[in-house]
């Protein structure tokens, strides 16, 4: 690995080059935060890919890639005189910092879970004016979001007292949801009380140390790789899926499960 001196030098290549490229490059000159935005979710999807895939080598070139826009947004801030890299750098090393108590302090905890909760007590102090939920973003996908609320009122106390106790919230949800899918009326009732029913699911994950995201992201990744074999076999047979019923299908996805 790299010494640190190396690895400053090469931050101060990669502003360099940002610096050429904003006076040159006719693309890169017409860049805004706003026109940068919808590239940046997107860099950050597939960095998010890469780690699930555990591909060191994409996860590097992912890395580089949300640098790169970290780069670019403190070159136009710095065209206005808003911020530079410094300001950013400096900004995330204060908060750390102070959010860290624990270790540039006096402060004693005994797990990660009382670092998180002090972690949230300190963000409240530094907006008293805001609300606890105010920091999720809104634009966040619902799974997430919904993990990251749940995250937020845990590190102010807003939680079960022992996890295996929200084994009879989910119950009561899913008993719920099937009353309500029973009597077939009120699409509305429906969606709401499955959403209930998979909130309480995410926050049994959470409890259980288990990122729900994650979790469901590879069951699609198993999922697509069975429907890939089911599918490849039926064509090595000369068949189509459209004439196969449901058990000649299910003959051959468990085969493909031995493939896990």
């Amino acid at each position: 690995m790299h010494n640190r001196k190396t690895q400053l030098n090469a931050i101060e290549r990669l502003l360099n080059i940002m610096d050429d490229l904003r006076v040159g490059c006719p693309w890169d000159k017409k860049q805004t935060f706003e026109s940068l935005r919808k590239l940046t979710i997107e860099e950050t999807y597939e960095l998010a890919d890469a780690i699930a895939e555990k591909n060191l080598s994409e996860i590097k070139k992912e890395l580089g890639d949300l640098l790169l826009h970290i780069v670019f947004y403190s070159k136009i801030g710095s065209e206005s005189n808003a911020f530079d890299f410094a300001d950013v750098a400096n900004s995330i090393s204060e908060k750390l910092i102070y959010r860290h108590p624990h270790i540039y302090g006096d402060t004693k905890v005994k797990d990660d879970l009382e670092v998180l909760e002090n972690w949230e007590a300190l963000k409240l102090k530094e907006k008293k004016d805001k609300r606890v939920l105010e920091g999720v973003p809104k634009s966040l996908p619902a799974l997430v979001k919904a993990n990251r609320i749940q995250e937020k009122v845990r590190g102010v106390g807003f939680d079960w007292d022992e996890k295996s106790q929200i084994w009879d919230k989910v119950q009561e949800e899913l008993n719920e949801l099937k009353d309500e899918l029973t009597l077939e009326n009120n699409f509305e009732k429906q969606e709401a009380e499955f959403g209930d029913f998979l909130f309480s699911m995410i926050n049994a994950a959470r409890l259980y140390g288990i990122d729900p995201e994650m979790a469901l992201e590879r069951t699609n990744k198993k999922f697509t790789k069975r429907f890939n074999y089911l599918e490849d076999e039926t064509i090595r047979k000369g068949k189509s899926l459209h004439d196969m019923n449901l058990e000649e299908m299910n003959a051959i996805w468990e085969k493909a499960k031995k493939f896990d």
